[in-house]
């Protein structure tokens, strides 16, 4: 396809320049005129426009990663220039300015080269997907249907920043736990290398009958001191192997699965996502997205195999014309209260008013939870404590007691 260069003026009679394919010179004004650029000038050129480009892969390699606060602050800044009326080429300019993250500054660089050649924003942001989610070039597309791009990035600010408290609600919930298990496991390698070792030299020196729990204990104590590298080795081929497993689709469908079902953190992991998907489905459908694409878009967001294919399940009950509650219920992941509220929503055309009310009321669930998680978990530890130290306790003092009784006979 031929490249045109052109010159016009914007809305508000700025001076914009740049390169276009197009078939002909009055399809390159119809695209002009489309965004808001009234042409002066059309003539064809040899140059075409720029072409994909980016840092070596040493380079991007070491780039630092553009993070969910960049994409909320981008986001956000967007929303209040656009809002102020300031022409997008230059509010795009000014950010790439500002932009402290390197990367970022690439990538607002190529959507502005991409804008000048013709593209829309939505177009130019499918070339950085590791950058910006589906579920964030839709609703930008949306935005520059409905000509409500500035809205569309003050909703996509507020998911945004919903999403970073989820996360870190999420790591908040996993962290005591996962603290113990690396001291317990800690500890039971500490034991296992110094403590029972030493009492096993004191029984054998003693000579007394041992009992049945004292000598499994000495057995596997010194099974981890002969074979401790092999088992060390077992336990990091297992968690290549795992890893490997979980990166699969089936894998991460079934990990996924086990992750709602993990006691405690599994209920809040459930409300967590179910919490995503509400927000996402209801800032969609305030946007003015289909049910049917939002349903898709929606089941990209959740970050949960499991619960994604059941959102894809919905979609094509939508899709066959079954109504969005019949499909939640064949969903049987939704609360009765949460059926109830998508049954009014759907039944008053106030979906997404409800829908966000369905995420804030998870969102509740999910703060109490994680506020109460101590209190959740000190009895299972404490009982994991309490067995580990009487099996310890008893295989170490009962042959001490023995040997107290051949000292006294003697």
């Amino acid at each position: 396809m031929p490249a045109f260069a052109y010159r016009g003026r914007s809305a508000r009679g700025e001076l914009v320049t740049g390169t276009v394919e197009a078939s002909d010179q009055g399809a390159v004004a119809d695209q002009l005129l489309s965004t808001g650029v009234t042409p002066v000038e059309i003539h064809p050129t040899t140059a075409a426009p720029a072409a994909d480009s980016g840092p070596g892969a040493l380079q991007r390699f070491f780039a630092p990663r553009v993070g969910l606060i960049d994409i909320m602050l981008f986001s956000r800044q967007m929303y209040t220039l656009l809002k102020a009326g300031v022409p997008i080429m230059r509010a795009l300019g000014g950010l790439q300015e500002s932009a402290i993250n390197p990367t970022l500054r690439d990538v607002i660089a190529d959507l502005r080269t991409s804008l000048d050649a013709g593209r829309e924003l939505s177009s130019a942001m499918q070339r950085h997907p590791e950058v910006f989610s589906h579920f964030y070039m839709s609703i930008v597309r949306v935005g520059e249907t409905t000509g409500q791009l500035e809205e569309s990035f003050n909703l996509l600010f507020g998911y945004l920043d919903f999403e970073r408290e989820v996360r870190e609600r999420i790591k908040t919930a996993l962290r005591y736990p996962m603290i113990v298990i690396v001291v317990i496991s800690a500890a039971i390698a500490i034991i296992n290398f110094a403590v029972i070792p030493a009492f096993a030299k004191i029984f054998e020196a003693a000579k007394v009958p041992l009992p049945l729990l004292t000598r499994i204990l000495v057995k596997s104590s010194e099974l981890f001191l002969a074979y401790w590298p092999i088992l060390i080795g077992a336990i990091v081929l297992g968690v290549v192997a795992f890893v490997s497993y979980t990166r699969t689709e089936q894998g991460r469908y079934n990990w996924d699965r086990v992750k709602l079902r993990i006691p405690v953190a599994g209920s809040i992991i459930l409300k967590a996502t179910l919490s995503r998907f509400a927000r996402g489905f209801s800032i969609s459908s305030r946007a003015g997205v289909p049910i049917v694409q939002a349903l898709s878009v929606v089941a990209a967001v959740v970050d949960n195999s499991y619960l994604a294919r059941r959102v894809e399940q919905m979609r094509e009950g939508v899709e066959r014309g079954e109504s969005i509650l019949r499909t939640a219920v064949a969903a049987n992941v939704f609360t009765p209260v949460v059926l109830q509220m998508i049954a009014v929503g759907e039944e008053t055309g106030e979906l997404d008013e409800l829908m966000s009310e369905v995420a804030q009321m998870y969102e509740r669930e999910v703060d109490y939870e994680i506020k109460n998680l101590a209190a959740n978990i000190e009895p299972i530890i404490t009982i994991a404590l309490g067995i580990l130290v009487l099996l310890l306790a008893l295989g170490v003092f009962l042959p001490m007691w023995g040997i107290g009784n051949v000292m006294l006979k003697k």
